[in-house]
């Protein structure tokens, strides 16, 4: 297991301000349709903040074998953080303008290889000022590369038979009304449903701790411990996992193939109920 970190994973721009160390604000905006999320950064993001490419730099090429957004070397990773002027020691606060859940895949990798990272809570919504659309020159930082912990990584192997499965999708894609990127609809067999879009507001901030709490409660999760999470392609299960360890239960597993890894495995029952 990775050491935790030493802040809160959902944080607010207040918090950014108060911060004595050096805080990195990245957007992350990525599209599952394919739309550019660095367009929609040069047209506008939060003053200072640096663009991370999640294909580039959080992904590895897509393959059959593992998924449409596989972990990439960590090596690659560090490259993509030291070109973003990311140093080791710095804070990073990662948002896009989907609530989180997208820049949850890079608050997840920063913090279980021991950084502190948060993601904004609210997103780019959550400021109300003037955008800025000037390119900040990055330094290059002295970010390190680091493994990824196995601990904190399931297999599809593990993830067909683990006891504990979360499926942080929306609930039509889980039950298998539709699926617009993989071949075939529904879910892993057992897997539960806490669609992760449901920890989010209207206004793309968390709900209540409370709602939080029932949202797992009621699909009967009261600890990570154990838990194997995943989504399409391990992405916006990170926003999962980042909930619960927010609400103190624990780190879960991530299964960062996800569904687009098993779906491809025509061998392996699917589920739709």
């Amino acid at each position: 297991m990775s050491e935790a970190s030493n802040i809160q994973p959902f944080v607010d721009l207040e918090w950014c301000a108060g911060q004595g160390r050096r805080v990195v604000v990245a957007d992350t905006r990525w599209y599952l349709d394919g739309s550019s999320g660095r367009d929609a950064y040069n047209r506008g993001h939060l003053p200072g903040a640096v663009f991370v490419d999640l294909d580039r730099w959080l992904s590895a090429p897509a393959t059959k074998e593992s998924g449409r957004n596989p972990l990439p070397d960590p090596e690659v990773f560090a490259e993509g953080m030291r070109q973003s002027g990311i140093n080791g020691s710095d804070v990073v606060v990662a948002y896009d303008d989907a609530g989180g859940v997208i820049a949850a895949r890079l608050v997840w990798m920063l913090r279980v290889t021991g950084h502190d990272a948060a993601v904004l809570d609210g997103g780019l919504t959550s400021y109300a000022d003037v955008l800025e659309t000037a390119i900040p020159a990055a330094v290059p930082g002295d970010f390190t590369a680091r493994p990824w912990p196995t601990g904190l990584l399931a297999d599809i192997t593990e993830a067909s038979a683990a006891a504990t499965v979360i499926d942080a999708r929306n609930r039509d894609r889980y039950l298998g009304m539709q699926d617009p990127v993989d071949p075939r609809p529904g879910h892993i067999p057992g897997a539960v449903n806490v669609p992760c879009r449901e920890n989010l507001g209207p206004s793309g901030k968390l709900v209540p701790r409370s709602q939080l709490l029932e949202n797992f409660s009621r699909a009967g999760i009261g600890s990570a411990r154990d838990t194997v999470n995943y989504c399409g392609s391990g992405v916006t299960a990170c926003h999962n996992l980042l909930v619960l360890e927010y609400l103190g239960m624990g780190r879960g597993k991530l299964f960062v193939g996800g569904w687009s890894q098993y779906s491809r495995a025509s061998e392996l029952p699917v589920g739709t109920v």
